[in-house]
């Protein structure tokens, strides 16, 4: 299978390059599957259905979420029942929404994707590796049904989803963290064969601090009081993600590439193989 992941889509101008360039990165990549986080995509802090709808019209197959998904209180119903959109899997029981979904293709392969959220510079969920342990087979996704596994991790701190990364190696086909906005140069295969990124980076505009103005960003750092109100910032954007090759026989990864298109960051694209 070829998949593609998108990184955290901030507010318009993320939006606007993952509208513009999806469809035909779709295409090029010949992907099976795109899933993209949207945490972010609402004016920079959570979600609306508009904006769902809008990103599935386009290719996204499943959005996952992270510690702004309730921003927006108007995505609750939606979370509720609409399976392709998902939430940190270790938030409370009663939360909300769901963090695990298992979806198709197009050619009817099986897809388990699974949202979970770290703890360190975080909020103080449940566990996230016995969160994550209690979704991954006890073998490849093969040997589960599945004919790919993707875990994505919102998380702060690099060292948390790398050692979440080695957890789910040879048990799932990517691990790729987003929450940062800054694409990681660690794309690769570990050693028992999952793909891992430690942040897939944002959809977004990258003259500004992670997607905000750098202007009010930079007078919170100076001083605390009073605070700049944060605005995203909506220069040309530059779409950020991850593209992961599976093995058939497997479910697992035989190939990672780094994905970026548009904006100020330089392009990356998969080779054709």
């Amino acid at each position: 299978m070829k998949i593609l992941f998108l990184g955290d889509i901030v507010a318009k101008s993320g939006r606007a390059v993952v509208l513009q360039e999806l469809p035909a990165l779709r295409r090029d990549l010949k992907a099976d599957f795109v899933i993209a986080n949207g945490e972010n995509a609402a004016h920079g802090f959570g979600l609306t259905e508009k904006i769902c709808r809008e990103l599935f019209e386009v290719g996204v197959d499943v959005i996952t979420g992270g510690n702004h998904s309730w921003d927006k209180p108007e995505i609750i119903p939606y979370l509720e029942q609409e399976k392709r959109v998902l939430r940190p899997l270790n938030f409370p029981p009663q939360t909300p929404g769901r963090g695990v979904g298992i979806f198709q293709d197009g050619s009817g392969r099986k897809i388990k994707v699974v949202n979970i959220m770290t703890r360190l510079f975080m909020e103080l969920l449940d566990d996230p590796f016995q969160a994550l342990e209690d979704e991954l087979p006890p073998g490849t996704p093969k040997s589960a049904g599945f004919d790919a596994l993707v875990v994505d991790v919102h998380g702060e701190a690099t060292s948390e989803k790398m050692a979440l990364g080695h957890v789910a190696d040879g048990h799932a086909s990517l691990v790729v963290g987003t929450h940062t906005h800054v694409p990681t140069a660690d794309a690769h295969v570990l050693v028992g064969g999952t793909g891992y990124q430690t942040d897939a980076g944002m959809c977004g505009d990258y003259d500004s601090v992670i997607g905000m103005r750098k202007e009010n960003s930079i007078a919170n750092f100076h001083r605390k009081i009073p605070r700049e109100r944060l605005a995203p910032s909506e220069g040309e954007a530059t779409l950020c993600g991850t593209y992961v090759e599976t093995d058939t026989a497997t479910g697992l990864a035989t190939r990672i590439e780094p994905v970026r298109v548009g904006g100020r960051l330089a392009a990356t694209l998969p080779e054709r193989a």
